[in-house]
């Protein structure tokens, strides 16, 4: 179940899961299979929550570091005749290491599992809170390297407050030994408020979403050698957005046409549905076929709550055009389809070798559409779809695992905003390169692990997004803030059965700062210490040392309005933790 309904994805919106207490996080590279649909593209991240344990138990967890940063973790299981439960709280405060910044946040997870005579029954809620102070960028050439400067926070007004819920009753029945179906009804919801510190005049977003959907799959186990799915998705969105500016722009010439005032005010109401098939055929003893296609219809209803145009919220023109459109009420809607076919070989008992094609999409969402700016009434945009191509070399000798992967992605009518502040689809991009990893038991107790990555991701064609000079040919370009190289090298020593150390170095590679790759970042090399003990089967405790050399570096950086700016890394830093089991 998607954390956001279609047409309302957030950059932000991971901080949703519980990801602090799931059972594991699985990372499928490219737009997955059918059964994903919207939004999946370059990758999945799917969040799987832990089933509750057949007898209790309990857990308890602290954990403290520099800028009065701490997390308790709760856990407690049971089961009692056909019902299991499961709860999981974490909480965590971080004063922040720059000025007038860090976070409160608070996850809640329940699940239940009833086991019936026809139907299992799992039910999940989740819940979660956050309260940030959010830091903002430093500006001027390598200004992450300035000691005097790394503290510094510009914007310590800035916040976001964000709250989330979500429920889900999965139905399970078998009506035979090869065949079950699967109900799936659920329930969203999310508020957000935020400061938008980073646009002139700083204005005040708040949006918000409520959802409820159902989804249904059945599975049948064909043959020996055959199986397949088939599912139906539906869902229904209500959702807002409001923006309003309270103070006067700091710049003077901005004034003009940033009033103080509301500037949006609209809601959108959305209905997706979606079909799906998923088949697996064991062709050959060691040859495997996989395949899907999917079909998604998505409605979009926009209800503008303010006056049309770009006028003030009083109807009153600007002295010069004002930024913000508010176009006319208005409906739209998109189709698309989703495909994957694999095959999968295995050349021996220790090697295999997979090749699998897959086209998703992402429909425009909906800011895209109905935030418009600079006169735009109408963002005639179409949803963007990429084509992945992988082939994939797994294998397992002795001491030693390993994987090798190439890709090739290109993606069409990408959405983005052009010199003139519209949004408009139309760009291209081309992504290819290479995915490895290695495990290598070294000794006994001496074992190395190896991940990475390097590609180049491109500019297809000359789009002209914001910040592009007239007469710059960006195709071949590579895209800002995308590394061609990231690694990370760990190496594990099992120092006794009950002791366990590791050191990790990761590697950023440099990257363009700006569609014109007039600008780089040099990236930068890391080191991180983890040492873990176990005192009895009850008690662990362990100590983390991120940054172990205590570089200069930045999360993130860019080059905008003439200037670079930089999200500074966190220097070195120690953190202790206990974990106690009832």
């Amino acid at each position: 179940i998607p954390l956001r309904a279609t047409g309302f994805c957030n950059v932000n919106q991971l901080f949703d899961a519980n990801t602090e207490q799931a059972s594991r996080i699985e990372v499928i590279r490219g737009p997955g299979t059918a059964s994903h649909g919207a939004n999946a593209l370059h990758g999945v991240i799917n969040v799987v929550s832990q089933a509750p344990a057949n007898e209790r138990e309990s857990s308890l967890s602290l954990e403290a570091g520099p800028d009065s940063y701490g997390r308790l973790k709760l856990d407690y299981s049971n089961a009692v005749g056909n019902n299991a439960y499961r709860l999981s709280v974490n909480g965590a405060h971080d004063g922040g290491f720059k000025d007038d910044s860090g976070y409160d946040q608070q996850k809640l997870s329940y699940r239940h599992d009833y086991q019936g005579n026809d139907w299992l029954v799992e039910n999940l809620l989740t819940v979660t809170n956050l309260n940030q102070e959010t830091a903002g960028f430093i500006e001027g050439e390598e200004a992450y390297k300035d000691n005097d400067r790394v503290e510094d926070n510009d914007n310590p007004e800035a916040f976001r407050d964000s709250k989330s819920a979500r429920f889900h009753s999965r139905f399970k029945w078998n009506p035979s030994n090869s065949s079950s179906l699967n109900l799936t009804p659920y329930l969203r919801y999310t508020e957000m408020d935020f400061l938008m510190h980073f646009l002139p005049g700083q204005p005040l977003e708040e949006n918000g979403q409520k959802s409820a959907g159902m989804q249904m799959t059945y599975f049948r186990q064909a043959s020996v050698n055959t199986d397949w799915q088939a599912g139906l998705d539906a869902e229904y969105t209500s959702a807002y957005l409001r923006q309003t500016q309270f103070n006067e722009a700091a710049q003077s010439f901005l004034r003009p046409f940033l009033p103080v005032g509301k500037q949006y005010d609209y809601e959108v109401d959305s209905i997706m549905a979606a079909a799906f098939v998923n088949g697996n055929w064991q062709v050959a003893p060691n040859t495997r076929l996989s395949g899907g296609v999917r079909l998604d219809y998505v409605e979009y209803d926009y209800d503008n709550r303010m006056i049309d145009g770009n006028t003030k919220d009083d109807g009153t023109p600007c002295e010069i055009p004002c930024r913000y459109t508010r176009p006319a009420d208005r409906s739209d809607d998109f189709n698309n389809y989703t495909v994957q076919l694999g095959i999968m070989r295995d050349m021996s008992d220790q090697l295999t070798l997979a090749f699998n094609f897959a086209h998703g999409f992402r429909p425009p969402q909906a800011t895209e559409l109905y935030r418009l700016q600079n006169g735009q009434t109408v963002a005639d945009i179409d949803s963007e779809e990429l084509d992945s191509f992988e082939v994939e070399l797994r294998g397992s000798y002795s001491q030693v695992g390993f994987s090798v992967g190439a890709f090739l992605m290109k993606k069409d009518d990408v959405i983005f905003q052009d010199a003139d502040r519209q949004n408009v689809s139309g760009a291209k991009t081309r992504h290819y390169g290479i995915e490895y990893s290695l495990r290598w038991q070294l000794l006994n107790q001496l074992r190395i692990e190896l991940d990475g990555t390097y590609a180049h991701h491109q500019y297809d064609n000359n789009a002209t997004p914001r910040g592009v000079n007239a007469g710059d040919n960006i195709e071949g370009n590579d895209i800002d803030t995308a590394p061609r190289h990231m690694s990370s090298v760990r190496l594990a020593w099992d120092m006794a059965s009950n002791s366990h150390a590791e050191l990790e170095w990761t590697h950023l590679g440099k990257y363009y700062l700006e569609p014109a790759n007039g600008h780089t970042y040099d990236g930068h090399d890391l080191l991180h210490l983890r040492l873990n003990h176990r005192f009895s089967p009850h008690l662990t405790a362990g100590l983390r040392v991120t940054n172990l050399t205590d570089e200069n570096y930045a999360d993130r950086a860019d080059f905008a309005f003439g200037d670079y700016r930089y999200f500074v890394g966190q220097p070195r830093s120690v953190f202790a933790d206990i974990s106690i089991n009832f």
